[in-house]
């Protein structure tokens, strides 16, 4: 996968989640939809559209012969791979945790439970629990941010079976479609990128140096509800890109 698709996926894809956080937030403070729709659903477009302009003019220009390459774009490329289509159902799932589930059941054995497994397990989750005591907020985050750690374990190690497969079709669009980036460097700003949000969000050096406003508004939920799949994903893109620098076996 190029930088341009990887950049513009997760532009949309957190355009989309802070739009709805906006919108889930209005619902619960009691706005009616015909108010709080069209102003969140004009922002969001606007954000998006600014993002796939900028990505795109990169994409454009790193394609050989301009704007050819769009000819031979059918709708079948449109269509989200086996990665992506779970990626989008765990996002979808950590949406509703965040918004339904986890500020209802703050305890539980349920909640209790997988909250110490990630605390065990992610170094950034004590981070988060850390940051967030002074700041006096809790209102499910620390659940939200346990459940989506789990469900980017689950992507994670799911995605391994398929890198092969995945890095042999990136050396085939390679061949058709090349990039200004080569393999090599590719790969070294894809890993370069995982290794710095690991420190960030999986260590959780970035939150001690955060104050508790960041937490609490739509900033604080996508970086609890989906910065942990992304990174996921981002991990995933970058060992795709390592193996597809070398040569398939014959």
């Amino acid at each position: 996968m190029g930088v341009a698709r990887l950049l513009a996926k997760g532009w949309v894809l957190v355009c989309l989640v802070a739009g709805a956080h906006a919108v889930a937030g209005a619902f619960i403070s009691g706005a009616y939809p015909v108010t709080a729709l069209p102003p969140v659903i004009v922002c969001t477009l606007l954000f998006v559209a600014m993002g796939l302009l900028f990505v795109g003019g990169y994409g454009v220009s790193a394609v050989h012969g301009g704007l050819s390459h769009l000819k031979h774009l059918k709708a079948a490329h449109l269509l989200p791979g086996f990665n992506d289509a779970v990626f989008l159902v765990f996002v979808c799932l950590s949406f509703i945790d965040q918004v339904a589930f986890a500020p209802a059941h703050l305890s539980g054995d349920i909640t209790n439970a997988l909250e110490s497994a990630i605390y065990f397990a992610v170094p950034g989750q004590r981070g988060l629990i850390w940051a967030l005591v002074p700041c006096a907020l809790d209102g499910g985050r620390i659940f939200a941010s346990a459940f989506t750690w789990l469900l980017a374990i689950i992507f994670l190690c799911s995605s391994f079976s398929r890198l092969r497969l995945a890095a042999g079709l990136l050396r085939l669009e390679r061949a058709t479609h090349p990039e200004a980036l080569g393999p090599a460097a590719l790969a070294f700003v894809l890993g370069l990128a995982a290794v710095i949000g690991i420190q960030l969000l999986f260590v959780g050096s970035v939150f001690p140096y955060l104050p508790c406003s960041a937490y609490a508004g739509i900033p604080g939920k996508l970086m609890v509800g989906l910065a942990p799949l992304m990174l996921a994903y981002l991990i995933v893109a970058a060992l795709t890109a390592l193996l597809a620098t070398g040569h398939e076996k014959q």
